[in-house]
């Protein structure tokens, strides 16, 4: 019987076969890695003091919960952990023309202090909405767009934030979503009312904010906003998504104002419960967020900015 003929196989060759049969490691996560349940509600909240000092060194056992006036128990708590989604909404109008130039300074300067993986996205509007920039880590490409942008047109407020929280709600599910509008706060058109924009936002768990700018508004759009101050409620939409309001006139500069609500954004405490099986119905639940009675009493010792409730669809319902 013949003697099996030997075979020389390089060393070399085994281990590159051996290296491309194992699996590839799995790469580095850009951000904190922080797993969610989906059945997990998140709500945001700053909470201040009676002179309205942010308090940035609150612990989970300092907040106290009720959703639909029952005790809940706080599942997660974070602060600044989770990544940001931004949207921008811009008004195009041109009464805010004179603030076009100064803004593309802000943004640039001012998103620079957000974590690298935190996204901005960039809407305008004026009798429509339009979506500019998706969502990017490039802040740049945000601010660039800016520049080149050319004012005129109504105020259509109200599409901007809707289309803007439907689109965070589709393209961020993961992240902590933000809505920042920037405009003079004078609607002169209105396409959705603001009862629909709130359930929308809440849907969508983004908070409204608004950077008031001072507008050259005409008499004749004054009168017009007066009109449609009923469907088209900033104050309202703001606070009831755990939004704030703030003025660029105090506040000094669009620069400082963004910087102001950067800085609010990053002293947000994150808080996570289980709703029980009645907060899993459809419809409006209503939360109520605050601290440890040894804090005070809220509304006088401190206020706390988060959204009044939140909202579950029919079909998220029946999917739980």
């Amino acid at each position: 019987m013949k003697p099996m003929p030997s075979f020389k196989f390089p060393i070399s060759n085994f281990l590159l076969i051996l290296a491309l049969s194992l699996p590839a490691p799995a790469q580095e996560p850009l951000g904190p890695a922080i797993k969610v349940d989906v059945n997990l509600l998140l709500l945001e909240a700053t909470v201040k003091d009676r002179s309205g000092r942010i308090l940035k060194d609150l612990k989970q056992d300092d907040f106290l919960l009720d959703a639909d006036g029952q005790p809940q128990s706080i599942s997660h708590f974070s602060r600044d952990q989770l990544p940001l989604a931004v949207a921008l909404v811009l008004d195009l109008s041109g009464s805010i023309e004179p603030f076009l130039r100064p803004l593309r300074y802000a943004t640039l300067s001012a998103l620079k202090s957000l974590k690298p993986e935190d996204q901005v996205a960039l809407f305008t509007f004026t009798d429509d909405a339009q979506l500019r920039v998706p969502l990017t880590r490039d802040k740049r490409d945000v601010s660039d767009q800016i520049e080149d942008l050319l004012a005129g047109g109504s105020t259509n407020i109200n599409q901007g934030l809707y289309d803007a929280a439907q689109y965070l709600r589709r393209e961020a599910p993961a992240a902590r979503r933000v809505i920042v509008l920037i405009s003079d706060n004078v609607p002169t058109a209105a396409s959705v009312n603001h009862d629909a924009v709130i359930e929308q936002a809440l849907e969508a768990d983004a908070a409204i904010y608004s950077i008031k700018v001072p507008g050259r508004n005409p008499p004749e759009a004054r009168l017009t906003a007066k009109l449609l101050g009923r469907s088209s409620n900033i104050t309202k939409m703001t606070s009831e998504t755990g939004g704030e309001i703030l003025d660029m006139e105090k506040e000094g500069s669009l620069f400082l104002s963004l910087q102001t609500l950067i800085e609010r954004l990053k002293t947000r405490y994150t808080i996570g419960f289980y709703p029980a099986q009645q907060g899993q119905t459809a419809g409006f639940h209503r939360i109520n967020l605050r601290l440890h009675p040894s804090f005070g009493g809220k509304g006088r010792d401190y206020s706390v900015v988060t959204k009044t409730g939140y909202f579950v669809s029919p079909s998220r319902a029946s999917s739980r």
